[in-house]
């Protein structure tokens, strides 16, 4: 396809810098490598002077692949790479480092779980998120060049996360070893110092392009602008628009200040989406335009096609599984293909429920992230001690699991054989007849819970036992997010409605367990299959037919999002989504998300002028399933 106006715009670029706000769709790969061989075969530039830098390591692979393929026979040495793979070759010059010098994951991973083993005081549900998250909290020191003394932790107190990034520092130093984030701040510290290395690497690269400009971080950019002086041929190609990784430490402001930074840069627009129909054009358009921190633009369909967005309300998570298995199965009569169809959410916690019913049609899918398996946490844990110890368990380890929760202020040390004798438990506590009362209680509300079936059972638990009053004064005590646990009951209780017996739920639960190892081990090695992927994992990828779930207040927005520019981020988001549908976009809200009455999302309101057709989930389901 011959280039547009504005494409050809870009590619005709020789010197100075220029902004390319590339949207969604619009060949932005096209133009950074049409320009880059306009730079060797038009203009005489020596392709070893050119760096091309990508945010993944596919990315950089594909990239250098088109060009090649352009260029046929010649041999053009242009530098094709990521971030972290151009700085460490600037500090393996400087250095002599090696790739035994980066620290693995695993190492990092026994690292960190070995410091915080000496931090009796820290409090955490499951130490693999804990450490996920104190390496985020020190990469966002290490990539904002942050001052540790003047960094305030949301995971731990100040003064135990400053230990534990410095003892996390120093064995990194003893072992001769830096992660990823360092190849980042040393090699900002040796050019800021070493001005004879910095000026070595500005007469190395004399054009530098960047693509997905949007997701870079202040470290990446403070770099990136030492490189290109003192000519400043900086090409960088992006869209505002589609700035998600805020957590990453990627700021949509570098690219918005990028024109008052360069006085003299120019500015181009691709202007056409060669990707979705006119009617998701529309729509995504309207949803950004309330964002006010961006460069406004004027995007047009190439395809002129305007087949109306579907929007339905569901009652609930099951309903809405259920409605969007009917119409996948409609798409794949009328000829699609499984691999034309993804499944979008904000949260890797949000399909559990879908990913069930996914399974029992046996419609085939694959998974971008990692799902939780609902039935590894730790409240399911408890749920089911309960029920495991009504139908007979007597394991002294059971009885550790769940005998203070709720509190009943009983000792550990009451329990001395591995297997517990309530006659002999409540003996031990006859000086304390309301402990003992206590006990006499749990042994009822076990025999109680072994006539019941699962759904009644674990409403006894949480009403009669009081589980749900012990979340609550947990989740006080924790200072963590009651809300969030409360769903996690929810989930599980809603789950149990479909199964009559006990051994029926065990069954699925194994199976359940097994077909989500099996898809996190094989990840992109399924063929035919539905993707399902956080909006976060979605960006870069198309697909003809595209759902997005649950659209409603507190997941999206996120119920963390408070802030203005938390807000337009979580927009944003929602408008990457949107703009991964080639020809059928699919919203969907529920109306009851973990039993609270929950607002449509304001994302489908902004989106909604015109364009979208609301359905009832009857009427969806009269249309997709006959049967109905």
């Amino acid at each position: 396809m011959k280039e547009n106006t504005s494409q050809q715009k870009a590619i005709l670029h020789k010197d100075g810098p220029m902004l390319v706000l590339a949207g969604p769709g619009s060949g932005k790969t096209t133009v950074i490598t049409q320009r880059t061989k306009k730079l060797v075969t038009d203009y005489g530039v020596d392709p070893s002077k050119i760096l091309v830098i990508t945010f993944t390591k596919a990315a950089a692979i594909e990239m250098k692949a088109r060009f090649q393929k352009l260029m046929g026979s010649t041999v053009a040495n242009v530098t094709f790479g990521t971030f972290h793979a151009v700085y460490f070759t600037i500090l393996k010059y400087a250095y002599h480092y090696r790739a035994s010098n980066i620290i693995t994951e695993e190492e990092r991973y026994n690292v960190m779980k070995r410091i915080i083993s000496n931090y009796n005081s820290l409090e955490y549900d499951d130490i693999n998120e804990f450490i996920k998250d104190i390496y985020s909290e020190i990469g966002e020191i290490k990539n904002s060049r942050l001052d540790i003394n003047h960094f305030y932790s949301k995971i731990c107190g100040e003064e135990i996360f400053r230990e534990i990034f410095l003892s996390y520092q120093n064995v990194l130093q003893m072992n001769k070893k830096i992660d990823f984030d360092d190849m980042l701040s040393i090699t900002f510290e040796l050019l800021d110092q070493r001005k004879d290395i910095l000026a070595a690497w500005q007469s190395k690269y004399k054009y530098i392009l960047v693509d997905e400009f949007q997701d870079i971080n202040k470290i990446q950019y403070d770099i990136l602008k030492m490189l290109a002086l003192p000519e400043n041929n900086l090409f960088i190609v992006g869209d505002d628009d589609q700035s998600i990784y805020r957590f990453r430490g990627s700021r949509p402001e570098i690219m918005l200040n990028f024109p008052k930074e360069f006085k003299n840069s120019k500015r181009v627009l691709l202007d056409t989406n060669y990707r979705c129909q006119s009617a998701i054009v529309d729509a995504s358009l309207n949803l950004i335009s309330y964002n006010k921190e961006r460069f406004q633009k004027k995007i047009i369909a190439h395809n002129p096609k305007k087949e109306d967005i579907h929007y339905a309300i569901y009652e609930n998570q099951a309903d809405e599984s259920k409605n969007i298995i009917n119409i996948i199965k409609k798409h794949i009569a009328d000829g699609k293909s499984y691999d034309d169809i993804a499944i979008l959410f904000r949260t890797n916690t949000q399909p559990r429920m879908l990913i069930g019913k996914l399974m029992e049609y046996n419609i085939p899918f694959r998974t971008k992230d990692n799902v939780p398996n609902l039935y590894n946490h730790w409240i399911a844990r408890d749920i089911f001690t309960y029920i495991k110890l009504a139908h007979g368990s007597r394991d002294r380890a059971d009885f550790f699991q769940i005998m203070n929760r709720p509190k009943r202020y009983i000792s550990r040390d009451s329990i001395l054989s591995k297997t517990v004798d309530f006659g002999k438990w409540k003996a031990f506590y006859n000086d304390k007849d309301w402990i003992a009362e206590r006990i006499d209680r749990l042994e009822y509300d076990l025999k109680m819970l072994q006539m019941m079936k699962p759904y009644a059972a674990i409403n006894y638990i949480r009403k009669g036992i009081g589980y749900d009053d012990f979340i609550k004064e947990y989740a006080e005590y924790r200072k963590i997010n009651e809300d969030d646990l409360i769903e996690t009951l929810d989930e599980l209780h809603q789950v149990s409605k479909e199964f009559e017996t006990y051994n029926e739920w065990n069954e699925y639960i194994e199976e359940y367990t097994k077909q989500i190892k099996d898809i996190s081990n094989q990840k992109n090695q399924i063929k035919n299959a539905v993707t399902l992927a956080t909006l976060h994992s979605s960006k870069g990828l198309e697909f003809d037919t595209v759902f997005i779930i649950d659209a409603n207040e507190g997941i999206m927005p996120f119920k963390k999002a408070v802030l203005p520019q938390e807000i337009e981020e979580e927009r944003r988001m929602f408008y990457v989504g949107m703009t991964r549908a080639k020809n059928n976009l699919y919203l969907s809200s529920v109306k009851y998300y973990s039993k609270n009455n929950n607002d449509v999302s304001r994302f489908i309101k902004e989106s909604k002028r015109k364009h979208i057709e609301k359905q009832t989930a009857e009427n969806i389901n009269k249309k997709n399933n006959p049967q109905y």
